[in-house]
Order: structure tokens, then sequence, then C-alpha cells
């Protein structure tokens, strides 16, 4: 398949040639027809990618504010490499798609093969979306019109908000694409519609739809022009769809509205209210969310879970069947909204129209080209390929997953470590190609299975979500292959049983990605410790920062939770460091606040082992964040070390040892990938050895079961 890209660090957008997605459960695999360039959204993208290093800071103070953060905690080169990383990875564009279902998931219910439907699916001719994201088009409407529905669901939603009633008057500031949508809505409402812009050939065309208009660039005063519509008593409601940095558009709604109005922001203005303009007249103000109830609800969008039609009469879908029964009656329409037609091949020029037409409207692209040829599940990365089968102890590396910390993470790490990568997998498919040409794979899948399946694999890392480790892990055992899997391992205690059972026949290695004991200076406080005979105190703590109970990590079906998807690293590095079986293990959360949901990243986990040592891992995600991330005490002998980052370790009272500091931050990702290779290439035991990890996974559920046990 082809998908369209932003490159945000050098402005280029880009036409990617990846595998077909893979139809997952609850979802649509669609094979596009057309596609609608939004031409307010994606020009700031493609504005923002062109614009340089400091004008992106200027665009996001707040991000300026994180990254001066990081430095402080994790220091200059690590943030200036997780900078680059960020603005390196393009993004997809679009969120207006018109296509025919070609398979349907697992869970899927109301649609078939064949269907016509439209979704906020990307540009892409090959697009996966959730079914709550989806809506039939009637067969009166067609692709064309159909493709602007996500659009209109926008102004839409912006209209609910506003709550109009027949006749009152509505002024709607802005009139692109999305404004004159909305006039045709509003004017369906029957409402009295005043359009206000800048630009006379978008004001012709809302009266053609029935407004009154205002032009400021023609010296015509807006207030003036909004009380004189109505009749000098002020205007029941104001819907802002325009995208500018002035704050102009709400103060002149704010002057404009009748005592109690209603103002509502769909688009991006500057915010600076004027208090005595609201107070006076005890105006309502909301800022709309994108096409309705459901968007950011990972409940509904990607596990199917609707809202009762009783509780919540329109949500996204919904709102999606109603534009597009609106455009069957002939009551909303896009004739004159369609300023360009351009083929889905040629689609980086269509781009170009963005900066040099500052009058484009409606770009439409049209995917006529050969369906069948979207569809291939493996792609080459590289123009040659070597076809010589190397030694069966050369480790040959087949990636699935290239998500955030794939791409950020390990795959630079396995490169360092002198990794032959082959296969990279992923489920969208276009990830894998954009990570796996920058690290040299040869090609990129998004089928596991057949990844799973190459005979030229040896050697297998699984970096997906969570939920999906444990299934991965056994079926690359039962295949034969040596697995990297990054933490953790699994999520429940059956997983665990059927993972010992696979690795025990499969005679394969198995690592987990507990890196940290890997680091240079846990390496040298580990030679430190291994000099002291005496039992061993630690005190660990990982200020994890906040993550929203929603988050999937948190979901314990999906993350496990972040006591076993991240705290697991704490308890790895506590029992190597001590070196000493673990033989108890007790955790406790923080007790349940009544405003919040109770979650398991404010917790203390106390660990004992066999040589009498004992320790405490504080997870805490209640802490500041110019706090570092993570710092590790030992106490030992009537010394101390300790350890901040992994930038700087020092020794209290310790004979011969005062400090040691890196240049950069280094949790041990490389030597970690390093040392499972070698093990591989030497045939050596893996690094981690088995009874260690087994033992650690299981101590990391078993804190979980008590937290989760705790009343």
């Amino acid at each position: 398949m082809q998908q369209i890209l932003q490159d945000l660090g050098g402005g280029e957008t880009i036409l990617v040639t990846a595998p077909v997605p893979q139809v997952r459960p609850g979802q649509l695999l669609i094979d596009t027809t057309k596609t609608l360039i939004s031409t307010g959204t994606e020009r700031m993208l493609v504005d923002f990618g062109k614009a340089g290093m400091i004008a992106k800071a200027r665009a996001q103070p707040e991000k300026v504010a994180q990254v001066l953060s990081k430095v402080k905690t994790d220091g200059l080169l690590t943030t200036i490499d997780a900078v680059r990383s960020k603005l390196g990875q393009p993004i997809p564009l679009g969120y207006s798609n018109v296509g025919v279902v070609r398979a349907v998931g697992a869970g899927v219910d109301g649609f078939t093969v064949g269907d016509r439907v439209v979704s906020n699916g990307q540009h892409a001719d090959v697009v996966s979306v959730p079914q709550n994201l989806c809506a039939k088009v009637p067969d009166g409407v067609s692709d064309e019109a159909a493709c602007f529905t996500v659009v209109a669901s926008i102004g839409l939603q912006g209209i609910r908000l506003a709550q109009p009633t027949l006749g009152e008057a509505v002024v709607v500031t802005g009139v692109g694409l999305i404004g004159l949508l909305t006039v045709q809505l509003l004017r369906a409402h029957g409402c009295r519609v005043l359009a206000i812009d800048f630009d006379a050939e978008k004001l012709a065309l809302a009266r053609r739809f029935g407004a009154e208009t205002c032009n400021p660039g023609a010296g015509e005063d807006p207030v003036a022009a909004g009380m004189a519509f109505s009749s000098g008593q002020g205007v029941d409601a104001v819907i802002i769809t325009a995208s500018t940095k002035s704050n102009a558009p709400v103060t002149q709604a704010a002057q404009m509205s009748r005592k109690r109005g209603r103002i509502i922001l769909i688009g991006v203005t500057g915010l600076e209210l004027n208090r005595a303009d609201f107070y006076e007249k005890e105006l309502t103000f909301q800022v709309s969310c994108s096409y309705g109830p459901g968007r950011y609800d990972l409940a509904y969008e990607e596990r199917g879970q609707d809202y009762p039609l009783g509780y919540v009469r329109w949500t996204e879908q919904r709102n999606f069947v109603a534009i597009l029964d609106m455009m069957a009656l002939g009551r909303l329409t896009i004739e004159g909204l369609v300023s360009h037609r351009v083929a889905f091949t040629e689609a980086p020029e269509a781009y170009k129209l963005l900066t040099s037409d500052k009058g484009a409207l409606g770009i439409v692209l049209d995917y006529s080209h050969d369906v069948e040829s979207r569809h291939r599940t493996r792609v080459d990365l590289v123009s040659a390929i070597d076809a010589r089968v190397p030694d069966a102890a050369t480790p040959i590396v087949g990636f699935i997953g290239a998500g955030n910390y794939a791409s950020r993470v390990l795959i630079p790490a396995f490169r360092k470590a002198g990794a032959t990568l082959h296969t990279i997998a992923s489920a969208g498919g276009t990830s894998g190609v954009l990570h796996g040409k920058s690290a040299g794979f040869r090609h990129a899948s998004s089928n596991n299975d057949e990844l799973l399946a190459d005979p030229a694999i040896n050697t297998v890392v699984i970096a997906t979500r969570h939920d999906s480790h444990a299934r991965l892990t056994i079926a690359a055992l039962n295949a034969g292959k040596h697995v990297f899997v990054e933490k953790p391992l699994c999520l429940t205690r059956d997983e665990l049983a059927e993972i010992k059972a696979a690795h025990a026949t499969s005679g394969a290695k198995l690592m987990v990605g507990f890196n940290r004991r890997f680091s240079p200076l846990v390496s040298k406080m580990k030679t430190l410790l291994d000099r002291v005979a005496e039992p061993k105190a630690f005190v660990m703590v990982m200020n994890a920062g906040f993550i929203p109970a929603s988050h999937w990590t948190q979901d314990p079906a999906l993350g496990g939770g972040r006591i076993i998807g991240e705290a697991c690293h704490h308890i790895d590095l506590m029992r190597f460091l001590a070196g000493s079986p673990i033989v108890s293990i007790e955790a406790r959360s923080m007790g349940r606040n009544t405003s919040q949901p109770l979650t398991e990243d404010k917790a203390v986990i106390t660990i004992s082992f066999a040589d009498g040592s004992f320790g405490t891992v504080h997870y805490l995600a209640n802490g500041g964040s110019s706090f570092p991330k993570e710092r590790i005490e030992v106490f030992a002998g009537g010394r101390t070390l300790q350890l901040d980052n992994f930038v700087a370790l020092r020794g209290f009272s310790w004979p011969g040892f005062r400090k040691e500091k890196l240049w950069r931050q280094d949790k041990g990702q490389v030597d970690c990938a390093s040392a499972f290779l070698a093990a591989i290439s030497e045939g050596r035991e893996s690094p981690i050895p088995n009874d260690q990890l087994f033992e650690v996974v299981e101590a990391s559920i078993e804190a979980v079961e008590k937290i989760r046990l705790q009343p």
C-alpha cells in the first residue's frame, strides 16, 4: 500500500510504500476511493514541518518547557537525541476517508465486505479503522461528497454545543471549509446566519448557501455587522471556525453577543479573554472537541464500547450518519467546495497547493489506481538483497513492533551492538518501513506469522503492546527462534507457566529487556558491592511521572499496570545487585483518593533476600518532574552508594571510590543487546540466568496481586 506522511523535521511531504495493514479485531480494512485534504489542520502541520527550530519552539512553548525540564534531569545530550528522534518520525496525514470494506475484523457488527463507508482513516490507499469511526454511505451520496463527512461533523459538533433553535441569529467567524459546511447546517436548523471572513470568494459561497456576510478586509466592522444583523439585540450564538493567533474573533464574538449568548470555538485563535465582556453578559464560552462524544476515548474508539443512545444521543459515529443523511436529503451540498482534484499518486504536488494557493478550499485525492497491487504484506527496503545464508551461530534478527520505544531505543541499541537486521514487522506497515529503512533492515512486513516462519531469521525481538508479549514469545520459541522480549515478559502466572514450558522444549535462548543491570554505572556498583560480605539495604526510587488512568498501560488486561510494566526493572536490578534469591515480597499502593480511581502507580514494594538483604522500590507517579526519574541507594558495611538517573554515581565512606560521572545517561540498552547477541554467537548461556529471569517476573506479578488484594 501507499501512505502520505509529513516530515516534521525537514518539512517534506512524502508518499511511502509499505506493507498492507492487517485487519485487527474491532476494525474494518478499507480500500480507499477518495480522501479530502483538510486545508486548515493539514496546512498547519505542513507549515510547522517547514519552519525552522526557533519557529517550532515559538509555536509550541509548552514543549520547550518540557525539553528544559528533561535537560535538568537527563542531561543535554540525551535530551538532544530525544528531540531529534521525535522530529525525525514523520506523522501520517488525513482524517477524511471514503472506501470499500475489504475485510471485517473479529467482533465487528453492522458492516460487511463490499460496504461503501466513510471513516476518519488517513491518506492511504488501504486503511484499518475501528468500527465506531466508520459509517455506511447511502446509495444517493457520491464518494466525493462523502469524503467531506468527517470535516462537516466537526462543524456539526460545534453546532450541537451551541444548541441553536429555529429563528435564532448565529454568526460563523471564518468560512473556510468547515465554516461553509457549518453555514449550511445552521441554515438547515432554521437559523439566520452571518458569515465573517477576509476572503471575498469564500463569502460569495456563504451567500450562495443563504448567509449574510461581513468582510473586515473591506473595512466592514464585524461587531457593528453583528448588532445590525440581530436588530440591535445581539446575536444568539457565535461559532468560531477561524484559524488565527489573534484574540479578535473571541473579543468580537463577546461584543456582538446578546446577554447569555453562546460562543463556541471550533478553530484555533488567541484566547486572551476580556473578563468584563463575558461577566456583564454572562456569556457561555466552550471549546468544541473534534467530531463528537467518543473522541479520544479509547474505550469507545479502540475497543468499540458505544455510548447508550438514551444517554448520549450524538456520538462521533452518529454525527457521521447525520451528515450523510443530510447529504442524501440534499440539505448539505459540496457544490463549489471542491477547488482541486488530484490523483493520489501525485499527492505531494497536492500539498504544495496548501502553501502556494491560499484560496485552496476542498482538495480531493482520487484513488483510482489498481486495488490488488495495494495488498502486499512485505516490501523490500534495500535494492539488492544478499542471498548468502549466514552461519547458524550468527544472530539474524527480526523485529516485531516498530513503536516509539522500539524505534528510539531498541532498534538503535541492536544496531550499535552489531546485529544483522533482517525484517521488521508492524501491524500498520508504515512505521516498519520508516524505521526499517533508517536502521538498515532488509524487509518490512505486516505479517508476524511470515516473519516467524522465515528460516533466514533465527532471533526475534518482541516490542509490541504488553498484552501480546506472552503469545508472541511462545510462538517464537515454538518456531525455534531465540527471543528477546521487551519487558514485561507476560502479565499473568498462567502465561508465565506456558512460556516456561515452551522454553524448556525449544532449546532457544530467552531474554527480557532488563537493561538496567547492564548500565556501566550499575556494573561499577556490582563490582564494589561484591566485595562486601554483609547483607545490604536498597532504596530505589522511580519518579515515574503521571499517566492518565485511562492509558492502556494502566489497564490490567492490556498493559498489566505500571508495576508489571515498568517497576519490574527495579525488582530485577535489586535482584542483580543483591546476588541472592528473593524469599518474600510485600507491596502496597497509596490509599484511594475519593476524587481519583485507585491505580498501582503510587506504590511501595518491599523485597527480602536469602542472604538477609532487603530493599524497597518506591514507584511513584506523584512526584515533581524536575526531580531525577531514578535514584538508587545502597547501604552496606558502613558504606553507601548513590546512583542518580544512570548519569552520576557517588560513594560515601567507600574505600577507594568517591564518584564517577558519564557524559550522557546510559541505562544499559546497548550493552544488554550486545550481551544477548554474544550469547547466541558464542553459544553461551543467556546473559540473565533463566531462574533469575522467571524469579523476577513472578515477583512482579506477586507484588501486583498483593496490591490488588489490599483493602
